[in-house]
């Protein structure tokens, strides 16, 4: 395995003409944070950095009409204005240890993604939900529910937008260059101990390129295995910790937990307690 620090880089945007109303939705989008109309918990600091940053984009785009030959300000620089501004990323939080591990290609672990006040405020959250039972362990779906049988995703399936705290998280990842687009949808899974999964393959028609899954609650050990050769690999799972499948770890290797109440990892033995887990994705729709 081999670490190294990563830190989240902003991606270049497309960049095309807007009209004034796209700074009137942001006006409105404003109004609305001030007289704290808008469901998300906000942590943008001071009103005046929130003004500032709202004036220089409105002479960014006035200057740019004036000279057509430079690129303009376009909407998906409006929309990271206000993800920025409501979901406000500390600069520490955009540096992690990745191990990746060298056999899985495309496999990275990160552990303490997240703190354990915010790993306890999550399981808190999930609780106060309704949880499904249509499986053999309980489940939520966020942004748009997954039928495992029919294996296909269409606009049918929108049960809503993620709500605030998955939200949080998935600008989280995406901020930090971990995923190349803001995920919109969430599955939620309770383990038991006892409990596991089935070997799979995340449905490659569904979703895009990156499976991310956050750990709560209990260690576990999930299975890695080559699809052609076998070769299974264990890796060890830890609270508030992120797995990322891309590349061969997404297309070519299956992954999977085994239904039982001990693991047995380097030497450890690990006794299960309650997992919650998190998938994060990005939905691919039919047609």
């Amino acid at each position: 395995m081999k670490i190294k620090n990563s830190k989240a880089i902003n991606s270049t945007k497309n960049r095309k003409k807007k009209t004034d109303k796209t700074y009137v939705q942001l006006d409105l989008f404003i109004q609305d944070f001030k007289q704290e109309k808008t469901s998300i918990k906000a942590n943008i600091g001071n009103t005046s950095r929130f003004k500032y940053k709202l004036k220089y984009v409105k002479e960014n785009y006035n200057k740019s009409l004036k000279q057509t030959n430079n690129p303009v300000t376009s909407s998906s620089d409006i929309q990271q204005l206000e993800l920025n501004l409501v979901f406000d990323v500390s600069q520490k939080d955009n540096f992690y240890k990745i191990v990746e591990i060298n056999e899985i290609n495309g496999l990275k672990y990160i552990p303490e993604f997240i703190t354990q006040s915010k790993h306890d405020d999550l399981l808190q959250k999930l609780d106060a939900q309704f949880w499904l039972s249509d499986l053999k362990r309980r489940v939520q779906h966020y942004g748009y529910k997954y039928n495992y049988k029919a294996r296909i995703i269409d606009t049918s399936m929108q049960i809503g937008a993620l709500p605030d705290w998955a939200l949080e998280l998935a600008y989280k990842l995406y901020k930090s260059n971990l995923i190349d687009t803001l995920p919109d949808q969430v599955i939620v899974n309770e383990y038991l101990p006892g409990q596991g999964i089935t070997s799979h393959i995340d449905c490659v028609p569904c979703f895009t390129d990156t499976i991310i899954s956050l750990s709560l609650g209990s260690c576990c050990v999930m299975d890695f295995t080559n699809v052609l050769t076998g070769e299974k690999i264990p890796i060890l799972l830890e609270p508030k910790s992120i797995v990322i499948l891309k590349e061969d770890a997404r297309y070519k290797w299956t992954h999977s937990i085994a239904p039982r109440k001990v693991d047995k990892f380097q030497g450890q033995v690990i006794r299960r307690e309650r997992r919650v887990s998190l998938t994060f994705r990005k939905v691919i729709l039919a047609g």
